[in-house]
């Protein structure tokens, strides 16, 4: 109990025990001799004291500041009563050498204070050691310094020990090295702080050097894996750029072979993008997007990647013999590593035992690797479902599971090796179908239970299926309440009776989304836009005031409503509403939403009265969701209708003054698979939109070739078409390429009539919602173009995009892009070339913030805006900021 009691005194204190050497330990705990002969004791001239035994009478402490002299005593062992030979006895001895483990002390002493008859007592003088009043740095960033501090183990009042200065020591280093400083150099001071007792400063001084990059890579060992893709699976190694005329003579640890453009030539090189590549190596390398700082943790882990990548190719022996990281001429490093292929295998033979659900020839085909076929043992994981395909498709595992077979396995053993051909065994255990029992959902606080379980596809008393908890984890994050990051999964298996309970768990992030803007300009100076969508929003909790934050939410509602205006020249109110579940039992979407908008055509400081549009209507919508041709299917249908008021307003075909009415039905087939809603990495969006009015024209009876235009467009008449289509593949870890195409199609029924005068297209801009006075166009943006079709009745626009994010958290998604577009609008279908287009590029960045929604800024270069016969007076002459909020504009 005593001992236990010191540990734990020890232990609150800051203690750090460290082992000393034996000699020295001896030196600093040796016999009494000295010590005797200071209390008068007669010693036999020239000769060893005799032992003699003595009682322990007592025992003192001395020296002692901060530690308590019970807890020293206990460390030491010795108690009162016990019997010690002097001048010399094990037991004192020992007793140094526990006091100078507990690295508490600078100098410790025992001597005897005095003799009464047989029985002695002796003194523990010690020295303690400084104890850390505060650290500094120098020859650092102020901000370094900060950082480190939370890095370092130092705690004011704790005991500095040679150990605790090696360790700072160790960790800054490695802080600086991870930072590209490889050279780095770190030197700690000690000195008294005159502020305290027995109280030190710490000082360390750093040298950082210049930074250290990868001068070059050199691999040797390779036979039939490259150079160059060898290098390409060392993923947080890489070499720096270089562009020279003169390249420095090639340095390496280990016997490589001499470039020769000869032998590049007779090889036919120039035919081999990775063999150009190679050969101008030594002059030019790009790596812009990689960094060549190098990092021994992340060296470590790639080459456990290279040999991986070589067991792909069937050295299933492969291995890094050796390696080594050195510096050169330049300053820089080179890492060099010499690898063994080994023999190359091939797989062989398969065999299926304990397969009882599916015949062993169904089996081989999921399974898809032949015999003879280069032994692969990650593809052989991905097919039989222990590692995830990242190319997707069906493997041995989730056609068992699916089926319900939730408890099956699989084992791959290998049989046989014949030469370099491997036989495999494949030991199934099926086990039972797993049926669903029970449906757990936690940490959605705000959204209702029946909103997140409408959308799962794992129901109670269904057979187990792991595509059914892929397809529920898309789902739940389409909803966008939750963080889409952060949704889990997880089955609870219950074998004994052949059922498995799911637990979902969400993070419920903000929703709704309020948008404010404000500018200037366009004549008419001010201009606002306000408005605010709610998209967890519930009816039904309107008059329960416990569930608004701020208004009634928890159903998955959708309410949005938003003003634009810029005084008396512009108004524009617009309100909608969804309910995704009309009547709780069935995905039927029902939407309805109002519309008013005027702008005026008056110049500023007129009457706006005098010329304007004027726009109100609305409409109704419902959506279902489809099971064919699969159940990504949704079909939309609606009912809309607008009334137009035009006085002294242009449009087009001088009609300028009337009303027209506009009552049209809008159907609209799409197909929606994307895996996330913000930053999508995979899955496509494919929509076909189509919308008709009935041709009033036909049951007139009327001879339009006559009619002012007023009465040509009193009921408008038209057929409308628009397709949409948006790509979504990763291309290496989250970069995503993005392909997209648009087209849109006016039609007419009646030549006398023609086009209409509403629902035409709008090509270039930036698509902004202050546009929106364009009442009854679509509304098609082109980054690097100013508007240059106002009243198109055709259009394509063709899109490509490299996404990578900075940022997926819930609180901010932050992406940047890449782009390419290709666009153009006719006014007739006899001006159509879809060879012609306006080119454009640039680059982007998005944010998505919970509450703002949308928020982004694309610099787009009109490449077709370039005149040969003028030249190019400016940047500004072809290029081209849009700005987007709330939205991302077609």
């Amino acid at each position: 109990m005593h001992k236990n009691f010191l540990r734990t005194g020890l232990m609150i204190l800051g203690v750090l025990c460290m082992n000393r050497s034996h000699a020295q330990l001896g030196n600093k705990g040796g016999g009494l001799n000295k010590m005797m002969q200071a209390q008068g004791q007669a010693q036999p001239d020239g000769n060893i004291p005799k032992q003699k035994e003595y009682e322990l009478g007592g025992v003192t402490v001395s020296g002692s500041k901060y530690l308590d002299a019970d807890l020293i005593l206990a460390v030491t062992n010795l108690a009162v009563g016990m019997k010690i030979k002097l001048p010399n006895d094990e037991a004192i001895s020992k007793a140094v050498r526990a006091l100078w483990k507990q690295e508490l002390f600078s100098d410790i002493k025992i001597t005897v204070t005095k003799y009464i008859d047989d029985k002695v007592f002796l003194n523990i003088q010690i020295e303690e050691r400084p104890r850390l009043s505060r650290f500094t740095f120098r020859n650092i960033k102020v901000s370094e310094a900060k950082e480190l501090k939370t890095r370092l183990s130092l705690v004011t009042n704790k005991v500095v020990t040679e150990a605790t200065k090696k360790e700072a020591v160790v960790r800054i280093k490695k802080y600086f090295v991870d930072k590209g400083f490889g050279r780095v150099k770190v030197a700690v001071a000690e000195k008294n702080d005159t502020a305290g007792v027995n109280k030190c400063v710490l000082t360390f001084t750093v040298d950082k050097g210049s930074k250290t990059h990868i001068n070059e890579i050199n691999i040797v060992g390779e036979e039939e894996a490259s150079e160059a893709r060898l290098k390409k699976t060392l993923k947080g190694t890489k070499e720096m750029s270089r562009l020279t005329l003169h390249p420095a003579k090639e340095e390496s640890a280990y016997p490589v072979g001499e470039r020769s453009f000869k032998k590049y030539a007779n090889n036919w090189g120039f035919l081999s993008l990775s063999k150009t590549l190679d050969a101008l190596d030594p002059y030019f390398r790009f790596k812009l997007f990689s960094g060549s700082k190098f990092n021994q943790g992340k060296f470590e882990s790639d080459k456990q990647s290279m040999v991986a990548y070589l067991n792909t190719l069937g050295f299933r022996d492969a291995a890094i013999v050796s390696d080594t990281v050195y510096p050169v001429k330049n300053g820089n490093l080179n890492v060099d590593i010499r690898i063994k292929e080994g023999n190359k295998y091939y797989f062989g033979d398969v065999e299926w035992k304990g397969n009882t659900k599916y015949s062993s020839e169904v089996l081989s085909k999921v399974l898809g690797i032949k015999k003879g076929d280069i032994y692969n043992q990650a593809l052989l994981e991905t097919r039989i479902g222990r590692q995830l395909n990242p190319e997707g498709g069906e493997d041995v595992s989730s056609l068992y599971m699916d089926d319900g077979y939730l408890f099956f396995n699989i084992e791959p053993i290998e049989a046989s090796i014949v030469h370099d051909t491997i036989n495999y065994e494949m030991r199934i255990s099926e086990g039972s179908q797993a049926t669903i029992r029970d449906i757990s959902i936690f940490g959605n606080d705000r959204t209702n239970d029946h909103v997140v379980r409408r959308e799962l596809r794992t129901l109670p008393g269904n057979k187990f299926s792991r595509t059914d908890l892929i397809r529920s984890n898309r789902e739940i994050a389409q909803l966008g309440f939750f963080d889409q990051e952060k949704i889990g999964i997880q089955p609870k298996p219950h074998p004994e009776d052949g059922t498995v309970d799911i637990e979902y768990t969400v993070v419920e992030k903000s929703s709704d989304q309020l948008q404010l803007s404000a500018g200037f300009g366009g004549g008419v100076n001010f201009y606002g836009n306000v408005g605010i969508t709610f998209n967890n929003f519930s009816i039904r909790n309107i008059f329960k005031p416990k569930n608004w934050d701020p208004l009634p939410v928890g159903d998955g509602q959708k309410f949005a409503i938003s003003y634009a205006s810029n005084g008396q020249y512009y108004n524009s109110l617009s309100t909608s509403f969804t309910e995704p579940w009309l009547g709780g039992k069935k995905p039927n979407a029902f939407t309805a939403n109002i519309v008013y908008s005027k702008y005026s055509s008056a110049a500023a400081g007129t009457n706006p009265g005098s010329a304007f549009l004027r726009m109100f209507g609305g409409g109704i919508s419902m959506g279902k969701r489809l099971t064919w041709p699969d159940n990504f299917f949704v079909f939309n249908y609606g009912l809309y209708y607008n009334n137009y008021r035009l006085k002294n307003y242009a449009l087009v075909d001088n009609f300028n003054n009337g009303f027209s009415n506009d009552l049209h039905f809008k159907f609209v087939l799409s197909r929606n698979n994307i895996d996330q809603p913000l930053y999508p990495r995979s899955g496509a969006n494919v929509s076909f939109t189509f919308q008709i009015t009935p041709p009033f024209s036909a049951f007139s009876g009327n001879d339009y070739s006559g009619e002012t235009p007023a009465n040509k467009y009193k009921w408008i008449e038209y057929h409308k078409y628009k397709f949409t289509a948006d790509f979504y593949q990763k291309v290496a870890g989250n970069l995503v390429l993005r392909l997209a195409s648009k087209y849109g199609f006016l039609g007419y029924y009646n030549k006398d009539i023609g086009f209409s005068p509403f629902e035409r297209f709008q090509l270039g801009g930036d698509g902004l919602s202050g546009y929106s006075y364009f009442v009854g166009k679509d509304i098609v943006a082109q980054r690097g173009y100013e508007v240059y079709a106002n009243s198109a009745t055709i259009y394509n626009k063709y899109t490509a995009e490299l996404r990578y994010p900075f940022s997926l958290a819930p609180t901010a998604t932050i992406y940047g892009i890449m782009f390419v577009d290709a666009a153009n609008a006719w006014n007739t279908f006899k001006d159509y070339n879809p060879f012609k287009l306006n080119r454009d590029v640039g680059v982007g960045i998005r944010l998505y913030l919970p509450m703002f929604g949308l928020l982004g800024l694309d610099y787009g270069i009109g490449l077709d805006r370039y005149d040969p016969n003028n030249g190019i007076k400016s940047v500004k002459d072809i290029a081209k900021f849009n700005f987007m909020l709330g939205f991302e504009p077609e």
